[in-house]
């Protein structure tokens, strides 16, 4: 993983140093809240419901065992004993007391952590698929790349007051695991004739207005990304609307312009810029990329890996949902479930953390990953090393085999902590993953993709699950709407609103509904949820939501 140099070790210093003076202006009244709230967003801290949150940078989601260690000092020291993972790869500490803040950045400089830009108007955290660099089906990791942008963007000085906020993510691999098209810029490493190349989506994004991004470029050589992206940022930082935030991101930018008008506009924009590039980014790239070598990956048996998947059912089947296949022979990617049926999605307690740091050293090449689905991962675990690390993780908490299925459910916050929640989610999460665990259908109903927000803003991402549920607020009462069919993954899709809400206590059992009816409609067992949906489409689902105006019609 990257190594800071002594410059990056210096800029976070000297970044605290000044937020430490912020900080102590608002807490003797030199500062107001409203003076305080830009220097606190540009530091990653937000006001919500009951305290501050202070949310901190995982880049492209990659921490190795020291980094995963100080999160835990940290929830120890200055929270409650646990940390929230996100859907951005970041982490969020929910009860930060003010004048604690600058102590806590401070031990995160010590293992090149930060909270900078995961706030504001500006190029929030570079995401990347939670696979990158272990995955079978992968042209390139795109760690290096992340890098590269992350360190072109922070502090970048034409793009700190952006028209809102803007969100860059990353994959190498054929299987989209980044939801690149709901990005308001995606990057797909492509390879055509030999040469490496990304392919350019821009304009996605969810929210109040879900809209799935568009192919600007389909190939641009390495060497021209940054200014390409440069000149895609300076176009949408002149155009993009700032009379009203609830149009402001690029999405909307490139639906009213259309994108031809755009790419048109980013080709003049590129034409006066590319000079300024003069080769000094591929030089840095060079070097970042010698830092993301792979490990040195070990040959050895895997035979206790062969005698436990024979032998213990309960291996078996955590083996079959949290393993994915690895490039390198003998190994295999794992994924930590933080979705333990009737638990907080994404919440990780500080001794968790620790057991997963301890597990990474000891059989993962020290490298964990964060995903956008709120899970860890050890993305390099020989074969021979699973049953053991499997019996730590059992004995943590962490030994859940339902990754892909229906209690993996993604989901914000929501009004539990959110100033801008208008519904709880964590609740409806943990009651359809303890439902369908009580029934005992989890595994038979197979991959199932539930997500969950809690307000417009879509956090949870529920417009791109195969079950969506976004709570809103109907005169006082939480009201749920279901969307069906959307899709995060290279054939991304905007789900379809179903039909009218649900109450809180009436949202659970409309779920068992969908489910029940898709296990009856499916054509064979192999048969996904996503796919019966494919096929069948809306109508035998909407009838199953809505038995009451079957009958109604009858």
């Amino acid at each position: 993983m990257y190594a800071y140099t002594d410059f990056d070790a210096k800029f976070l210093i000297e970044r605290n140093a000044q937020f430490r003076a912020q900080v102590a202006r608002r807490i003797d009244g030199s500062l107001t809240e409203d003076e305080f709230k830009p220097l606190r967003l540009m530091n990653g801290l937000y006001l919500q419901l009951h305290a501050y949150m202070l949310r901190v940078a995982i880049p492209y989601g990659t921490l190795n065992s020291a980094q995963m260690h100080k999160l835990a000092d940290i929830a120890d020291k200055w929270d409650k004993g646990y940390g929230h993972f996100t859907t951005r790869q970041n982490i969020q500490y929910n009860w930060p007391e003010l004048r604690d803040v600058p102590d806590m950045l401070d031990a995160l400089a010590e293992v090149n952590l930060h909270a900078i830009q995961t706030s504001g108007n500006t190029i929030r955290n570079v995401t990347a698929d939670h696979f990158a660099g272990a995955a079978a089906d992968e042209v390139a990791d795109p760690r290096p790349i992340a890098e590269l942008i992350r360190q072109w963007s922070t502090d970048h000085p034409e793009f700190q007051f952006l028209p809102r906020k803007f969100k860059v993510a990353v994959s190498g691999a054929a299987h989209d695991r980044a939801v690149l098209k709901a990005h308001d810029i995606g990057l797909q490493i492509v390879e055509r004739d030999g040469v490496r190349g990304f392919e350019v989506i821009v304009g996605g994004g969810l929210g109040r207005t879900p809209m799935i991004g568009k192919v600007l470029y389909d190939f641009v050589a390495s060497e021209d990304l940054l200014p390409t992206l440069e000149a895609i940022v300076s176009v949408y930082n002149l155009l993009g609307r700032r009379d009203n935030k609830y149009k402001a991101r690029i999405k909307i930018t490139v639906h009213e312009n259309g994108i031809d008008d755009i790419r048109a506009r980013v080709d003049a924009r590129y034409a006066l810029i590319r000079q300024q590039f003069t080769g000094v980014d591929q030089q840095m790239l060079a070097r970042i990329e010698a830092d993301f070598a792979a490990p040195q990956f070990a040959s050895k048996s895997s035979g206790a890996y062969e005698a436990a998947y024979s032998n213990d059912p309960v291996f078996r089947a955590w083996a079959d949902t949290n393993l994915s296949d690895h490039r390198a022979a003998g190994y295999a990617i794992v994924s930590i479930s933080l979705k333990a049926h009737g638990a907080t999605p994404g919440d990780a307690t500080s001794h968790q953390m620790r057991v997963m740091a301890d597990l990474a050293r000891e059989y993962g090449h020290d490298e964990l990953r964060i995903s956008h689905e709120q899970n860890v991962i050890l993305p390099h675990v020989h074969r021979a090393d699973l049953p053991a690390l499997h019996a730590r993780l059992k004995e943590a908490g962490l030994g859940t085999a339902n990754i892909g299925l229906i209690s993996d459910i993604i989901a914000c916050p929501g009004m539990d902590y959110c100033a801008l929640a208008t519904a709880r989610s964590i609740p409806i999460a943990q009651e359809i993953a303890t439902r369908f665990d009580d029934l005992k259908l989890e595994h038979d109903v197979g991959p199932l993709k539930i997500k969950i927000s809690g307000c417009i803003n879509a956090c949870g991402h529920h417009h791109v699950g195969h079950i969506g549920i976004l709570g809103l607020d109907r005169a006082g009462v939480e009201n749920y709407q279901i969307t069906l069919g959307g899709d995060g993954t290279e054939d991304a899709t905007i789900g379809e609103r179903a039909g009218p809400g649900f109450s809180a206590e009436q949202i659970i059992p409309a779920i068992e509904r969908l489910v029940m009816a898709y296990l009856d409609l499916r054509s064979a067992r192999t048969e996904t949820f996503l796919q019966t949906y494919r096929r069948l489409g809306l109508a035998p689902f909407k009838a199953a939501l809505y038995p009451e105006e079957k009958a109604n019609a009858a």
